[in-house]
């Protein structure tokens, strides 16, 4: 099963920046998007396979990377600029340089190295903690605000579309 913007593989395909989705939309079907590409990961280390468990962290970090960016450059100071509690947009940025760390450190593993399956662990466990949070507290708060979540959301989703074609091309 593949989810929209997919291909078979769980690869981002083209599809129109403005698919008329608001951002949290977006970022909920990311959401959804990395937790498919856990329960990959967690299949091909049960099997022992290295080269689907390289294949799928690669796929996660690259979702990752462009989820932090857009959230990064586009949501989170539009967020910041409509709601009152600056200490959680502090912690969700605290929270994504955590996880961008540990991205940057698989991406320069291989899964025959020790550890590497530890790693790929405390990252999904990061990143359940960070996107409850999202959804649980922010999103809720952001709902409210005065933001034009559609417009910001084809915003964030054109900038997502020429981050992931940068990252095919590189």
């Amino acid at each position: 099963m593949s989810f929209p913007g997919e291909g078979s593989d769980g690869a981002q395909i083209d599809q129109e920046p403005n698919a008329g989705h608001d951002a949290i939309a977006l970022l909920t079907r990311d959401h959804r998007h990395v937790e498919k590409l856990y329960r990959q990961f967690e299949k091909a280390k049960n099997a022992d396979d290295e080269h689907t468990k390289a294949d799928v962290v690669r796929q996660i970090c690259t979702a990752l990377r462009a989820h932090a960016e857009i959230e990064e450059e586009i949501f989170y100071p539009a967020v910041r600029e409509s709601i009152e509690q600056q200490d959680m947009m502090d912690e969700a940025e605290v929270e994504h340089g955590e996880i961008k760390r540990i991205v940057e450190d698989l991406e320069n593993s291989s899964p025959s190295e020790d550890l590497y399956d530890a790693k790929v662990t405390v990252l999904i466990e990061y990143v359940k903690h960070h996107v409850q949070e999202e959804e649980g507290q922010m999103f809720p708060k952001v709902r409210k605000a005065k933001l034009d979540l559609e417009e910001l959301g084809q915003e964030m989703a054109a900038r997502k579309q020429k981050i992931l074609s940068q990252a095919e091309a590189a």
